[in-house]
C-alpha cells in the first residue's frame, strides 16, 4: 500500500497580472504547503474502487467528475492500460472543499503519486507535470508541494530554497467559494507583479515582504461570502502577525512565530466560532531532509 499525505495549498501572496486568450489568467503567487491534510492510500486491486471517508467525506463527490479519479483515468490513458492495472484509492477528506488551499488539486496530485509508485510507472517530473496541468492549473504546485513561486496560469514554477517553515492557523467559515465567480468578479486583472523576494527569509522579513504584497481575489472572494472578513478579523483577534485569504477562498491563513503560539490562537478561534474548520498547523520548509510525503 502506498500512502501520502495531500498537504493544504496557502497563497502566501496572489497577484492576477492577466489574461490569457485561452482564458486562463496569469498570476504571480508564493504559496507553501502545510503538514496538516488530507491524505490518500493507494493499491492494487482485483477492481478499481474509491471510498472516501473524513469530516469533509459527504462533500465530495464519488464519481468519475472526481479529480481523483479523472487523474487515475488520465494517468492509466498516457502509460497504457497494460502498465495501469485495477487500483483501490482510499481518501480521508480533512479540508473543507472549495475553500481556497488546493484541496481537489493535491488529492490528485498525491494520487498521481501514489499510483506511479503503485503501478512502479517510469514517468519523469517534467512530464507528470504537464499530465497534471491537463486536469488543473494547480496540479504542478501539488505535485511539487515545497515552497515556489508560480507564474503564468500556475505551470511555471521556481522552488524557494531556505525558506523556513511557519507556523499558521487556518480558519474556514463555511462556505464554500467557485474559483470561476471569483475570477467573474475581479475588477482589474492587469495588477503589477510580486516584488522581489528578500534575500534572507526569516519570520520578520517574509511578514514585511507580505505586507507589500496581496491577493488580488480577496475583494472579489469577499463581495460573495462576506465571512471571509469575519475569518480574517479572527486571525487578527487571535494575535495572527498577518492574516489574508488563501487563493480563491473562503479559508484564511494567520501566520505566528512558533507552533505552539498557533496552537493556543487556534484554540481560542474554535471557543469562539466552534462551527468553523480551524486547523494549527506548519509548513513544509524547503530542502526537508525526510520525505513528509510518505
Amino acid at each position: 500500500m502506498d500512502a501520502r499525505l495531500a498537504p493544504a495549498k496557502i497563497n502566501l501572496a496572489l497577484h492576477v497580472t492577466g489574461q490569457r486568450p485561452d482564458g486562463y489568467h496569469t498570476i504571480e503567487s508564493l504559496a507553501v504547503f502545510t503538514r496538516f491534510g488530507d491524505r490518500i492510500e493507494a493499491h492494487r486491486a482485483d477492481d478499481d474502487h474509491f471510498r472516501i471517508s473524513g469530516r469533509f467525506a459527504d462533500l465530495v463527490p464519488a464519481d468519475e467528475t472526481n479529480l481523483i479519479l479523472r487523474a487515475r483515468d488520465a494517468l492509466r490513458q498516457h502509460v497504457g492500460p497494460e502498465n495501469a492495472p485495477a487500483v483501490a484509492i482510499s481518501l480521508e477528506k480533512n479540508l473543507p472543499v472549495a475553500s481556497g488551499i488546493g484541496g481537489g488539486s493535491s488529492d490528485a496530485a498525491a494520487a498521481l503519486r501514489a499510483l506511479v509508485s503503485s503501478w512502479n510507472l517510469d514517468i519523469d517530473e517534467a512530464e507528470l507535470a504537464r499530465l497534471g496541468f491537463s486536469l488543473g492549473a494547480d496540479l504542478p504546485m501539488c505535485l511539487k508541494a515545497q515552497p515556489l513561486l508560480a507564474y503564468g496560469a500556475g505551470e511555471t514554477i521556481s522552488t524557494v530554497s531556505k525558506f523556513p517553515a511557519l507556523g499558521l492557523v487556518m480558519v474556514n467559515p463555511g462556505v464554500a467559494v467557485a474559483t470561476p465567480d471569483v475570477f467573474r468578479a475581479l475588477a482589474r486583472r492587469d495588477n503589477e507583479a510580486l516584488p522581489p523576494l528578500p534575500k534572507t527569509i526569516d519570520f520578520h522579513s517574509l511578514r514585511s515582504w507580505l505586507e507589500a504584497t496581496r491577493n488580488d481575489l480577496e475583494g472579489a472572494a469577499e463581495t460573495i461570502a462576506p465571512l471571509i472578513g469575519k475569518a480574517r478579523a479572527a486571525l487578527l483577534q487571535a494575535d495572527a502577525a498577518f492574516a489574508r485569504m488563501s487563493g480563491s477562498g473562503a479559508t484564511c491563513f494567520g501566520l505566528f512565530e512558533t507552533g505552539n503560539v498557533a496552537k493556543r490562537a487556534a484554540a481560542s478561534i474554535r471557543l469562539r466560532h466552534p462551527d468553523w474548520f480551524v486547523a494549527a498547523t506548519r509548513s513544509l520548509p524547503s530542502e526537508a531532509l525526510e520525505d513528509p510525503y510518505v
